[in-house]
């Protein structure tokens, strides 16, 4: 097959050419930005899930179903390292250019509320290269956005920007990947900030996207996060969408794939959509024709294995320093004991007996391990990889 030709695209974030099995959010979303620039109440959303199952990607086509609609958006990747107020004042700075309010001077004042915001983090004696004004020309507000309190500004910054949509009859949204890394005072301020726009009816919502126990950080942090997003767990493709995620691109370049090709190709990926890029793209490029067979399948998965160990597993691995990968190895030696589910959830005390120490000495792994997002605890006791399969990597490389 000519490999010029290849349609398959594995990459963080990058989105297929064909986004199967998300219909259903793709459509329950154009409901929400229709009903929130009409004043309906509505819910902002979090999208939780496992890597390589395309969190991103579809956080990425929701913004783009926004900006279709006329709406003011910006985006966000959270980072364990870095607080909200930089980066979320980037996201609304770009948000109310799209919006494109006739009224100069009422968003001159808007943007001099968003530079007071972002530039309260640096304090009123930064230096000059630490004050945060990119294309902003409109002196800093005073006495709004700046008190120094994270939930009291960012409350009145977004009531600001959502009377700049309301006036044009659209909406704005913030989307945030990685969700999970907001730091504890940001996150309890962005669902104070969430609670406060939506009982006063402003067309502003907030779209996160994070691990799958992000829904219990919202929860630690404000005891009625649990009613104010509405939460979409995604996973991975059931056989059909994984085959049309195959067959689609494929057709295009007037290729197909056998019945027993396609069989192969979704017991190979379990269909996780990373894994469906990765092993097709591979496959494209070892098959002699079309059809793509199992046979064809069965030739190109140790190459897709391998480059998958190096990027996909084996960057994470790095990550981690010889005590966090004893961890891991742990964690996936009590997986294989108690029969594997594809995230490897096992209880901690199970790690403990294979690692021949006890609990409380392997506390600081796990940690460390949690914060850097290689694993997470979906329930107490109990953790499992952020990363299907993870623990099969790790036994294979012994």
């Amino acid at each position: 097959m000519d490999p010029v030709r290849n349609p398959y695209a594995p990459g963080a974030g990058q989105r297929p050419p064909e986004l199967a099995g998300r219909d259903e959010q793709l459509r329950a979303f154009d409901v929400v930005l229709e009903r929130v620039a009409r004043g309906r109440p509505e819910r902002s959303l979090v999208l939780t899930g496992l890597r390589g199952v395309g969190k991103t990607v579809l956080l990425n086509a929701l913004r783009s179903a926004a900006v279709r609609r006329g709406w003011g958006t910006g985006k966000l990747e959270a980072r364990p390292d870095q607080g909200l107020r930089r980066p979320l004042s980037s996201a609304l700075h770009q948000a109310i250019r799209e919006l494109g309010h006739p009224e100069q001077d009422q968003v001159d004042h808007v943007l001099g509320v968003l530079r007071a915001f972002a530039q309260r983090e640096a304090g009123t004696d930064a230096k000059l290269k630490d004050r945060w004004s990119p294309g902003i020309d409109v002196p800093a507000a005073r006495g709004r956005a700046d008190s120094g309190d994270i939930e009291i500004d960012l409350v009145e910054l977004l009531t600001d920007v959502g009377g700049l949509a309301s006036d044009v009859g659209n909406g704005v949204g913030v989307f945030i990947d990685e969700m999970q890394d907001l730091g504890p005072d940001d996150i309890s301020a962005l669902c104070a900030a969430c609670h406060e726009i939506s009982q006063s009816g402003l067309p502003v919502i907030v779209v996160g996207a994070g691990l799958p126990h992000l829904p219990a950080v919202l929860s630690a942090s404000k005891s009625y996060s649990e009613r104010l997003f509405s939460y979409q767990r995604i996973d991975r493709l059931a056989r059909d969408a994984a085959d049309r995620a195959l067959c689609a691109p494929a057709a295009e370049e007037d290729a197909e794939f056998t019945e027993d090709g396609l069989a192969a190709m979704y017991a190979a990926t379990g269909g996780y959509p990373y894994f469906i890029q990765a092993y097709g793209k591979t496959v494209w490029d070892h098959a002699p024709r079309s059809p793509i067979t199992a046979e064809d399948v069965a030739v190109a998965a140790p190459e897709a294995e391998r480059e998958l160990a190096v990027g996909f597993f084996g960057s994470r691995y790095e990550r981690a320093t010889p005590g966090e990968r004893d961890y891991l190895r742990g964690m996936a030696d009590a997986a294989a004991d108690v029969g594997e589910d594809p995230v490897g959830a096992v209880a901690t005390a199970d790690v403990a007996v294979v690692l021949g120490k006890k609990p409380q000495s392997l506390s600081p792994a796990r940690d460390s391990l949690l914060k850097k997002g290689l694993i997470y605890s979906g329930e107490r006791g109990r953790i499992a990889f952020t990363v299907p399969h993870f623990g099969r990597y790790l036994r294979e490389q012994g």
